[in-house]
């Protein structure tokens, strides 16, 4: 059982692909980071993945079956996406906001019921928004609406769960909690792969890494062997160190040379 890509090819202009065959899978229980510079189509691949978007070339594989043939409520039920950026066109309670992630279960004129509440409730509760519930999406900062979007997510009780800079504007404690919480999903079973321009998210929280550059996959595999300074420095055009030695925590940093202002 996995979430596969099998060469994908992406281009939003002919000639010019965003992402140039690039495969890879994860598997439940496990966490894929991936990293790149801006513009190194981390969005694009997880939108390939999430049937949002088809690939010219290659194919997306959800366990054994082509995620294009699986209709949007199927699909549903099996990939949840955060994206990295999502406005509030109403003003939806943070609750209700949450109560959407339940739409795949339910029928054509169904309503969210008791059972669909309490799980809204518990989402919320494991990203630590419980105390907001009732307040206005709008009225949150924005660190708080990745977080009340994480919820949805995780109330869709997909296998597989895709997000898109989780730990993006968030605050350190935050950041700790949404990261603990999806390595504490992947423990629990949870196929997770998230986009970060962390390295040293991947190197504390994740179990593998994925480096792209310019749509083309520069490494993949265990996080201290695939971010090392030298393919850091391919992927993000500056130069980088690893501080911290033996068998103790380690963190990438840039290297400040004196030649750089």
């Amino acid at each position: 059982m996995s979430l596969a890509a099998r060469g994908l090819t992406y281009a939003y202009v002919p000639g010019r692909p965003v992402l140039a065959r690039v495969s890879l899978a994860v598997e439940p229980g496990e966490i894929l980071f991936l990293l790149g510079p801006n513009g190194s189509g981390k969005t694009t691949l997880l939108e390939c993945l999430g049937g949002l978007r088809l690939p010219q070339e290659g194919t997306v594989l959800l366990d054994g079956t082509p995620v294009p043939q699986l209709s949007p409520k199927d699909r549903a039920k099996k990939i949840a996406y955060v994206p990295q950026f999502s406005e509030a066109v109403f003003a939806f309670t943070v609750e209700d906001l949450v109560l959407f992630g339940r739409a795949p279960h339910l029928g054509p004129l169904s309503r969210p019921g008791r059972e669909d509440r309490e799980k809204a409730r518990k989402a919320l509760a494991l990203v630590g928004l419980e105390g907001l519930a009732t307040r206005p999406i709008h009225t949150l900062s924005g660190g708080e609406r990745r977080l009340a979007l994480i919820a949805r997510a995780l109330a869709q009780e997909a296998p597989y769960l895709l997000l898109d800079e989780p730990d993006a504007h968030l605050d350190p404690a935050n950041q700790h909690r949404v990261l603990s919480l999806v390595r504490a999903l992947a423990r629990e079973g949870l196929g997770i792969l998230a986009t970060t321009h962390n390295p040293n998210a991947a190197l504390v929280y994740g179990g593998r890494v994925l480096l792209l550059r310019a749509g083309q996959v520069l490494g993949q595999g265990d996080p201290a062997a695939v971010l090392a300074p030298e393919a850091l420095a391919q992927a993000y055009g500056i130069p980088f160190r690893i501080v911290g030695d033996g068998a103790g925590p380690k963190a990438v940093l840039p290297r400040l040379d004196e030649n750089l202002t």
